[in-house]
C-alpha cells in the first residue's frame, strides 16, 4: 500500500531577550529530525529574518506568505519553540497564513545546570502563551504528550507520528470520496445515512447503478489483457477452493476489473457495494474477493452499500496507512462478557487477515440461492494481535455526524464457524455494546490492527468537531 509523503509547514519561535542561537539549534534539530523520519517541510531560510527564525509580525508576514505559495503541499503545522517564542509571531503567521490544517506545538526542556541569562529557555511558561493566543483566535491545536520534550528524544518521535496520521485523517476526510455502487438492500435500513450531512463536512458520494457495473463486467472478454492480469492477481492473492469451476474465478475477474476502474475513473478513496443480493442474482457471484483486493491496494470497500462504513474502513485506513476490514458484531463468546465474535462473508484483505486466504462461495446465500452463483467469499481466520475498531454514523434525527472507536485485540481462539472471523478481546465489551444499541449505531464495524484509537479520537474532535465517544 502507497504511503503519502507528508509535508509540514515549520514555524520555529523567539523572543527578544532570549538567546536565539537556542532558537537556531532548535530549528537545525526540527529539521534533521524530519528529515530521518522522511518527512518533508516548509520552513522560512534563515537570512529571510533577523534572528533567521520567527519573531514578531513582520516574520509572521513572510513566513504566512511562504505558507500560502506552498498551501497545497503542506498537511499541518509545527510550532517549535526551543525559547519562550513570540506568541505574535506565532498565531498571525496562522491568522495569515489561513492553512486550515492541523497544529502540532512543542516546547523544549530547560536543564537544571543551563538556567543563567544565556541559557534559559522558559519555553514552559513561552507554551501557555501561545497556546492562550491560538485559543482567543479558536485556532485548533495539537499538544504534545508531556507539556515539554527534547526535539531529538524518543517520545518526540512518537508524537510526531501520532500527528502525521491526524493530519492524514484530518485532510483526507475533508475531501474524501466515496463510491455507492448500487443501492441499498431493502432490508438493510440499518445502513440509510444521510449523503447531504456528509457533503456538508466535504464527502462527496459518487453513485453508480449497479447494472452499469453488471453491463461492463459481461462487455468483457475472457482473453481481454485486464482479466488475465486480474486472475493472475486472484491466484497469488490466496488459494481458490479446488471445486470452484475456472468460469466463476473468471466472472470475479472481470467484475474486479471494472469495479477498480470505477475506482480509478471517480478518483475515489473507498466504496460501499450492494453485495447482497443483486450482484448474485443478477450477474452469477460475490463481490466479497474484488472488494478484499481493492482494500489491500489501499482503496477499503464496505459491504451492503454502507457508505458510512465506507467511510469509517478510510478513516482507519488513514490512521494506519494499513488495510482495514469490515466486520459485523456477530456473536458471543460463551459467556465471557469481554470477548465476541466479528465476522463477514467475508471481503477483508490479506494483510488484515494476516493468515492464507481462501476463496470459496457464500455459504448462507448459497445455501438460498445456489453456491453456482455466489463464488468469492474470502474465508479464514483472523490472526491474533492488537486491533482498533471504529463506526462512523450521520444521525438525521440530531443532524450530526458522531462516531465510537476503541481498542482492543484480536484472539487466537477457535470458533467453528465458516467465513471470516475474527474473535475478539472488547474492554468493557457490554458498555460497548450498550452505547450501540441506546445510540443507534449500525451493526457493521471497521477494524485495523493497531492501537489508533486517540489519533482518531484527536482528528474528529479537534479539528472535524464531530461527536465522539471513547469506548
Amino acid at each position: 500500500m502507497e504511503k503519502k509523503k507528508m509535508v509540514f509547514g515549520v514555524i520555529v519561535g523567539t523572543r527578544g531577550f532570549f538567546n536565539p542561537e537556542l532558537a537556531l539549534a532548535g530549528r537545525r534539530d526540527i529539521l534533521s529530525v524530519l528529515e530521518k523520519k522522511h518527512f518533508d517541510y516548509v520552513i522560512l531560510d534563515t537570512n529571510a529574518t533577523p534572528t533567521g527564525v520567527v519573531e514578531g509580525y513582520e516574520d509572521a508576514k513572510m513566513c504566512a506568505e511562504l505558507f500560502r505559495r506552498e498551501r497545497d503541499r503542506i498537511n499541518g503545522v509545527l510550532i517549535i519553540l526551543p525559547n519562550f517564542g513570540d506568541e505574535v509571531g506565532v498565531v498571525n503567521t496562522l491568522k495569515l497564513a489561513e492553512l486550515n490544517v492541523p497544529l502540532l506545538v512543542q516546547a523544549s526542556n530547560d536543564e537544571n545546570d543551563k538556567v543563567d541569562v544565556f541559557h534559559r529557555r522558559d519555553a514552559f511558561c513561552g507554551k501557555i502563551s501561545v497556546c492562550n493566543n491560538l485559543y482567543q483566535y479558536g485556532i485548533p491545536f495539537t499538544n504534545t504528550s508531556s507539556h515539554t520534550v527534547d526535539i531529538t528524544s524518543d517520545e518526540f518521535s512518537k508524537d510526531l507520528d501520532r500527528f502525521a496520521a491526524v493530519c492524514r485523517i484530518v485532510n483526507g476526510v475533508r475531501k474524501a470520496r466515496i463510491g455507492a455502487v448500487g443501492a441499498r438492500p431493502a432490508p438493510f435500513q440499518t445502513v440509510r445515512f444521510s449523503e447531504k450531512m456528509l457533503q456538508k463536512a466535504g464527502i462527496t458520494v459518487v453513485p453508480v447503478d449497479m447494472s452499469e457495473i453488471i453491463a461492463s463486467a459481461e462487455a468483457l472478454k475472457d482473453d481481454e489483457a485486464t482479466v488475465a492480469q486480474t486472475l493472475d492477481a486472484i491466484r497469488q492473492y490466496g488459494t481458490v477452493e479446488p471445486r470452484i469451476p475456472e468460469e466463476q474465478v473468471v466472472k470475479q475477474a472481470k467484475l474486479t476489473s471494472v469495479l477498480e476502474k470505477f475506482v480509478q475513473d471517480e478518483e475515489l478513496d473507498a466504496t460501499a457495494i450492494q453485495c447482497w443480493d443483486s450482484i448474485e442474482n443478477n450477474y452469477g457471484c460475490a463481490a466479497c474477493l474484488s472488494m478484499s483486493l481493492m482494500g489491500e491496494s489501499g482503496f477499503p470497500s464496505a459491504c451492503e452499500m454502507d457508505v458510512a462504513g465506507a467511510l469509517s474502513l478510510y478513516i482507519l485506513r488513514l490512521a494506519a496507512e494499513e488495510a482495514p476490514g469490515f466486520l459485523d458484531w456477530n456473536n458471543n463468546f460463551d459467556y465471557n462478557r469481554d470477548i465476541c465474535v466479528c465476522t463477514h462473508c467475508s471481503n477483508y484483505p490479506a494483510s488484515f487477515m494476516g493468515n492464507p486466504l481462501t476463496f470459496g462461495q457464500l455459504d448462507v446465500l448459497g445455501n438460498t440461492i445456489g453456491k453456482d452463483r455466489c463464488f468469492g467469499a474470502v474465508k479464514g481466520k483472523v490472526a491474533p494481535g492488537s486491533m482498533t475498531y471504529f463506526r462512523v454514523s450521520t444521525d438525521d434525527s440530531r443532524g450530526i455526524i458522531k462516531a465510537y472507536g476503541g481498542n482492543g485485540a484480536f484472539l487466537d481462539e477457535p470458533y467453528a464457524m465458516d467465513g471470516g472471523i475474527a474473535v475478539c478481546h472488547v474492554p468493557g465489551l457490554n458498555s460497548v455494546m450498550d452505547h450501540i444499541c441506546r445510540e443507534g449505531f449500525e451493526h457493521h464495524v471497521s477494524m485495523v490492527r493497531g492501537d489508533f484509537a486517540d489519533v482518531i479520537e484527536e482528528a474528529l474532535t479537534r479539528y472535524l468537531k464531530w461527536e465522539y465517544t471513547a469506548l
